[in-house]
């Protein structure tokens, strides 16, 4: 690995390393202020660029291959959206001290949902999150890219079993398990894949007044099953508001139940893997979890 990989990690990305980026690569912005967002994001880096930017450093290979296709697709993407996602304004190329691609979007204002802390306009909520999640299956898939998780919830199966077996002692891993087999006896999804987020989780979406204000991080972005982006109905809402949400995403008995199967499938391995590096995602994945299974408690 070499230095510039190395200073990639938690500690070595900072005001200094990115101020310097800029000033070889975007003199004219060199001078605005820049102040580091608090994230609990694993996968990149953010900073407020002035009062309308922002910049994104990837941590890991993989992020800064996403650059790319979201320099590509967001521009043709937001047009055909609700609420606001951000525009690439530049692409940074690997400095010295940095070995990646990076960028520069818009800023998007809005705060982040806080874990345990339920929406102040939860069926409000749910129905813009619909409406998202619906604009975006519509837009037309010719020529997108696979999404990060578009593989079936069945190719899952193995991965899954590991964690909860490894997660024995932190959940019930029997009532676990047994929602993990139910979501994997509904029938599989044979439509043709659509676009989709494929990561509605709390650090990806903005509020404001306990609405929808935007949606950020597209990386995992591309075609996919629909189910997918149902996630958001354990990560996002109270119970209250899953039926509303529901509703309006018309999903059927067999995608909701592969939604619950996807969202266990993304909260296991958080929970398992993020624990002591990163506390605050893990207490969101405890809480899917957790959801999850009252839900199965209450309606089977």
């Amino acid at each position: 690995m070499s230095a510039a990989e190395t200073r990639a990690g938690w500690a070595g990305v900072d005001v200094s390393l990115v101020r310097g980026l800029l000033a070889a690569q975007f003199p004219a912005w060199a001078g605005l202020p820049l102040t580091p967002v608090d994230s609990a994001g694993t996968v990149n880096a953010m900073f407020r660029l002035g009062p309308d930017m922002a910049v994104r450093l990837p941590r890991v290979p993989g992020a800064a291959r996403d650059i790319e296709k979201e320099i590509l697709w967001l521009p043709r993407l937001a047009p055909r959206l609700p609420v606001p996602i951000p525009v690439p304004l530049g692409r940074g190329e690997p400095g010295d001290d940095w070995p990646w691609p990076w960028s520069v979007h818009s800023w998007l204002d809005g705060d982040n949902p806080e874990p345990g802390r339920g929406p102040a306009e939860p069926l409000a909520l749910a129905r813009d999150l619909a409406g998202f999640v619906t604009a975006l299956r519509r837009i037309d898939p010719e020529g997108a890219p696979d999404a990060y998780r578009c593989e079936s919830l069945a190719a899952r199966d193995d991965a899954t079993r590991t964690v909860i077996r490894e997660l024995s002692g932190v959940v019930d891993t029997e009532a676990v398990t047994a929602a993990w087999d139910a979501a994997l006896r509904a029938p599989a999804w044979d439509g043709p894949p659509v676009w989709i987020h494929s990561d509605l989780q709390p650090g990806n979406v903005l509020l404001s007044g306990g609405r929808l204000s935007g949606v950020i991080d597209f990386g995992c972005t591309g075609l996919g099953e629909p189910a997918v982006d149902l996630i958001a109905a354990w990560y996002l809402l109270p119970a209250e508001a899953r039926g509303t949400f529901r509703s309006a995403v018309d999903a059927d008995d067999a995608t909701w139940a592969r939604a619950r199967g996807w969202a266990l499938s993304i909260a296991l391995p958080e929970l398992r893997f993020l624990r002591e590096s990163n506390p605050r995602m893990a207490a969101i994945a405890r809480d899917v979890v957790g959801e999850i299974l009252a839900d199965r408690a209450t309606t089977g």
